[in-house]
């Protein structure tokens, strides 16, 4: 994280950072790894989400927890995930992106002794192991048609791709992929089922790094394959539906993590609604909630790991008067809620804005993508009243423990993260300047 922003300022001003090294040099491919604006942001995401987890997950685990195999599989994901989002190469890509899988497999089961967590890592597996497949017989398709698999050399080969024959095919395979592992209409379901993994895994994998990997997939082949009918068409029709399908099954859940789960749904919905533009507003849009949603929902996921480890429940109807039991908790909680409801002030606020206007920019369909983020970011603000206002503020209830606030260890990164959501918001023109803006050039300049 400290190297990342060692860069920032470099990168900030248009600077690109290549590595590459001879990888299988009979076929002519190097493994290069490249840092950007997009990568760099993706970057700070993963490794400051997860230096947060990895503190937190020193008191949440119980004493018996093969802590060291934890730490292994979270790592090793850690790693895979910079790998993924700094390849150059595209079988470099698919590489990285099948360890994520593999490695996800394991945490999802991390407790395997209960047969719903086996049963859920293996549906996960085989879900977004699916999508790996058709996503490893798109690239080789790409390759075939652009005569070379790193994606800086496809790029200026966009309009030959985009008049090959086999185009279209790319598409489904990459759409694929990418839906799969971002947990898009049809293939939502596997998420909310992940949630049987322990609260910091969830909070890593599913709301900050691995279900993003179909986004980052989606933004860095976008000046090789987007701006097509059948490109925008697709993602945003896609992902308005899974959207709006999110924040109503948000709704009827009572279970914390569920809920969650459910809203980011909606927020990948989102994210992949607006790549399907190609309008800078619409890209802009869907970098700056990208952030603001990292931030926010990985910081509720946290959240409920602590009402959960505290009070011995995490269900909405049995939980009551936290506020004054859990007071630093309760201030995590109401900043990242308050974020994701987009009150004024607050970096959830700065990203719906822009998200209207990327909507209303949107070359197809802006009727819908209108529609589709106005009426999932009402659902959102329901949701986010839902989550603090009857646990906070609600009256105290019974609870299997007798609630007290947790180690510091649990809240900092929580409190850290909402404080963020605060920062930001008052400050939106400088975090625009140094890592909205350098992302968003670096796949549409």
């Amino acid at each position: 994280f400290g190297a990342l922003l060692y860069l920032l300022p470099q990168i900030a001003a248009g600077d690109v950072f290549r590595i590459q090294l001879d990888w299988i040099p009979s076929l002519g491919i190097s493994l290069s790894l490249v840092i950007d604006g997009l990568s760099l942001l993706f970057g700070l995401i993963i490794c400051g989400a997860g230096f947060f987890v990895s503190l937190y997950a020193t008191d949440y685990l119980p004493a018996k927890a093969e802590t060291g195999k934890f730490y292994v599989c979270l790592h090793g994901f850690l790693l895979s995930m910079l790998g993924l989002v700094t390849a150059d190469n595209l079988l470099a890509v698919f590489v990285f992106w099948e360890l994520t899988t593999i490695i996800s497999y394991l945490l999802i089961g991390f407790e395997y002794e209960l047969e719903t967590a086996r049963q859920n890592a293996r549906q996960a597996l085989l879900v977004t192991g699916a999508g790996g497949l058709a996503l490893l017989i798109g690239f080789l398709f790409l390759g075939k048609i652009a005569n070379t698999y790193d994606l800086s050399r496809m790029s200026l080969q966009s309009a030959i791709i985009k008049a090959d024959p086999l185009y279209l095919a790319v598409l489904v395979m990459v759409f694929s992929g990418s839906f799969t592992k971002s947990a898009q209409i049809p293939f939502h379901f596997w998420l909310p089922n992940a949630m049987t993994a322990p609260t910091p895994i969830s909070a890593f994998l599913h709301s900050a790094t691995m279900v993003k990997a179909g986004i980052y997939l989606l933004a860095r082949l976008h000046p090789i394959l987007g701006g097509t009918p059948a490109w925008m068409g697709t993602l945003v029709v896609t992902g308005g539906i899974t959207a709006l399908l999110g924040s109503v099954l948000a709704i009827q859940a009572t279970d914390l993590k569920r809920i969650l789960a459910f809203t980011t749904i909606m927020a990948l919905g989102i994210l992949t609604m607006f790549l399907g533009g190609k309008t800078t507003p619409a890209l802009t849009a869907a970098m700056t909630f990208l952030m603001v949603h990292s931030l926010y929902k990985c910081s509720l996921f946290l959240v409920v790991g602590i009402i959960d480890h505290q009070t011995g429940t995490r269900m909405m109807d049995r939980l009551g008067g936290l506020l004054k039991s859990m007071p630093i908790t309760a201030f995590a909680a109401a900043t990242a809620a308050l974020s994701m409801a987009g009150f004024p002030l607050f970096f959830g606020f700065i990203g719906k804005e822009i998200m209207y206007k990327g909507a209303l920019t949107e070359d197809v369909f802006p009727v819908f993508a209108t529609t589709a983020a106005l009426l999932a970011n009402s659902l959102m603000a329901a949701v986010a009243a839902l989550l603090i206002i009857k646990p906070l503020w609600g009256a105290a209830r019974s609870t299997p423990l007798l609630p007290r606030e947790a180690p510091w260890t649990m809240w900092v990164g929580p409190v850290f993260m909402g404080s963020l959501g605060l920062i930001f918001g008052v400050v939106p023109d400088w975090i625009g300047h140094w890592l909205i803006e350098p992302a968003v050039r670096a796949f549409h300049p």
